[in-house]
């Protein structure tokens, strides 16, 4: 079966946790990059990948890469690259995104209708055709320019990944379902750990991890650009690929997972989303304020998407919800605590420096991933061993 180097861009600061989510399907890392990890696959690892990593923003099947430098280099590679391999002659095609970082050219409307007008000459070569219907299969073209160096892609998924297309309902200032996986997986949370996001907000974070509990692939309720790809991808894989994600799911593993907010409003609307995406009966979701954040068990999780003040009206609130959050933590026996936020007092208020620090742009927000690490819990099965920092 042909092969392909295919790219998935993530979140900048996350491209470990997304490398990692690659090697575990089977497939061979090429390069990790700022924002992106390049690997090498078939036809399954184009669906494979779509419907199971809970990280990647989407999957790109790399058409070709080469430099340019002006508008007629631009024409004369795009138009050299093998459009005819990929898209039959009634594909719809056409350039939907470029982006450019310290190249020489830089008008992303120009990059567009140049290229377009290059993969229509080659397409022309090829069919023998003056013009193409273009009523068939969607075949977006993404390209990126990073000082004069182009990488032209074909993107197989279509709405990002994030849209896993349970949150119906959001809050006012949601997490992206693909960053909340992430983040989670950034931790050493598992399933038969206690975890609870106080400002649970649309119920992301609870969700995610939920999905992950049952074995729920992330892209399983949703359909993918490529699937209308048959001429390169068989209509069987996608059934194939969707039949194992359904065989793994199991909604019966008893899990202690929580959210809670404020509003009652956005609490209902986090319990419809659960629901949405089949995990309701995983999470407790409940109307509670972080001041009466408790819970009786030890060796838990808190992990939180707390307001970062980006309105000045709220700045004047912070100092004292973060002190509440660290209040609320250090009445917490041995739990951990994972905070993503812009606020850059977050430690000082929470009154600890913590253990480790990650930064992680969400979107075009510069923000810190803080972990304050637990206790150990002792190990099963036998006396227990002496609790120590750790976070496990």
């Amino acid at each position: 079966m042909q092969r392909f180097e295919l790219i998935a861009p993530c979140h900048f600061g996350l491209e470990a946790v997304l490398k990692r989510e690659i090697q575990e399907l089977g497939y061979e890392v090429g390069r990790v990059e700022d924002g992106k990890v390049t690997f090498v696959g078939d036809a399954e690892a184009i669906c494979r990948a779509n419907i199971f990593l809970r990280t990647a923003e989407r999957v790109l099947l790399k058409v070709g890469e080469f430099q340019a430098f002006s508008f007629e280099e631009l024409f004369e590679r795009t138009k050299a690259l093998p459009w005819e391999t990929l898209i039959p002659e009634d594909g719809k095609f056409w350039v939907t995104k470029a982006t450019s970082v310290k190249s020489k050219l830089f008008s992303t409307s120009d990059i567009q209708s140049i290229m377009k007008k290059a993969m229509v000459v080659r397409m022309r070569e090829h069919y023998g055709h003056e013009f193409f219907p273009e009523t068939g299969a969607a075949f977006p073209v993404r390209a990126t320019f990073l000082k004069d160096a182009v990488t032209v892609c074909l993107d197989t998924t279509g709405e990002s990944l994030h849209r896993r297309g349970y949150r119906k309902r959001t809050s006012k200032a949601p997490i992206t379902e693909t960053l909340a996986a992430a983040l989670l997986m950034v931790t050493p949370w598992r399933k038969d750990r206690i975890l609870v996001d106080p400002f649970c907000g649309s119920g992301t974070f609870p969700i995610e991890a939920a999905m992950m509990a049952a074995n729920m692939a992330p892209g399983l309720r949703r359909t993918f650009t490529a699937m209308e790809w048959h001429g390169l991808i068989p209509k069987t894989e996608w059934e194939a690929v969707r039949e194992e994600a359904r065989e793994l799911v199991d909604l019966s593993c008893e899990v202690d997972i929580q959210g809670y907010d404020l509003d009652p409003e956005i609490v209902k609307a986090a319990r419809e989303n659960a629901r949405e995406a089949g995990v309701d009966g995983l999470i407790h979701f409940q109307q509670r304020s972080v001041d009466l954040l408790s819970h009786p068990k030890k060796y838990g999780f808190l992990i939180m998407n707390p307001p970062y003040g980006e309105r000045l009206e709220d700045k004047a609130a912070l100092p004292e919800l973060y002190r509440t959050i660290g209040e609320r933590y250090r009445a917490l026996d041995s739990w951990s605590l994972y905070v993503i936020t812009s606020y850059e007092d977050a430690e000082k208020y929470i009154g600890r420096k913590a253990d480790k620090n990650r930064k992680i742009y969400n979107g075009m927000m510069k923000t810190y991933f803080y972990q304050f690490m637990g206790a150990k819990p002792p190990k099963r099965g036998g006396r227990g061993e002496k609790a120590g920092k750790g976070g496990q």
